[in-house]
């Protein structure tokens, strides 16, 4: 099987002059866990130009989704960044990742906490009907600068509560709290400062953490993932090790390593 495989571009979204997401074909062979990330880029001369995606879109859809930012000098979102429907990517086929609900132990409310394109993962494991089977509320938090960078905020707040499959439980069991940081919004601040004077969760009405009862998820810049993770830590949440062996919370390590 060959490592690459060759998928065309279906649709782009310009989200704002920062951000923008894209779908493609998707082989009928290609697996993956929602949550998963892959290889993904074009061919640049001899050498194809590959960079980590996160999938954006659940393991059942028949299309490939993914959130990029744009970087004006970048090697290759300056490239990505213009691409319209009929051209082709390079995707990897192997997926790989640790931010699987898999690590995670089932419990009461499931924290998604993302900032900028940290939210792609999410956006696949919300439309998972397995999340909905381990946790009784699921929250999506998403921390951008700018309100123009609040993606998916439609399908969030509302749209995916149509959905024929798991439109009901995200009805009852799905809540939305996205935070701006350079603007007036309704909510402003970052993730873990929100957490920490428990704002987030008196807004949303929801009690404080309990690491017996509540579990999350984390993906997003290498500072706001340092200090949510110790902040969960601070709490008494402990952190899976990966390798199959579930704990309270999850981050993405390849990212975090970096």
């Amino acid at each position: 099987m060959s490592a690459l495989r060759t998928e065309k571009v279906l649709s782009v979204r310009h989200w704002s002059d920062q951000l923008f997401s894209f779908t493609t074909t998707r082989d009928p062979g290609f697996r993956f866990e929602s949550g998963h990330f892959v290889m993904l880029g074009m061919n640049d001369n001899a050498r194809p130009l590959m960079r980590a995606y996160s999938i954006a879109s659940p393991a059942h859809a028949d299309e490939l989704e993914f959130l990029s930012i744009k970087v004006p000098d970048g090697k290759l979102t300056s490239r990505l960044q213009t691409i319209e429907p009929g051209q082709h990517l390079l995707v990897s086929s192997k997926p790989v990742g640790t931010l699987v609900i898999r690590d995670v132990r089932p419990g009461r409310v499931l924290y998604l906490l993302a900032t900028g394109t940290g939210l792609a993962p999410f956006l696949s494991i919300v439309q998972d009907p397995e999340t909905y089977e381990k946790f009784g509320k699921i929250v999506v938090v998403h921390g951008v600068r700018t309100t123009g960078e609040l993606a998916f905020a439609d399908m969030l707040e509302g749209e995916l509560q149509a959905d024929p499959y798991i439109g009901d439980e995200v009805a009852k069991k799905l809540l939305y709290y996205p935070t701006v940081t350079r603007e007036a919004f309704r909510n402003t601040g970052r993730i873990p400062d929100l957490m920490r004077s428990g704002k987030i969760f008196a807004d949303l009405g929801l009690p404080a953490l309990d690491p017996a009862l509540d579990r999350a998820m984390i993906c997003g810049s290498p500072a706001m993932l340092r200090d949510t993770a110790a902040l969960l830590t601070e709490r008494g949440l402990e952190i899976s090790p990966g390798c199959g062996e579930p704990g309270d919370f999850v981050i993405e390590r390849a990212f975090a390593e970096r």
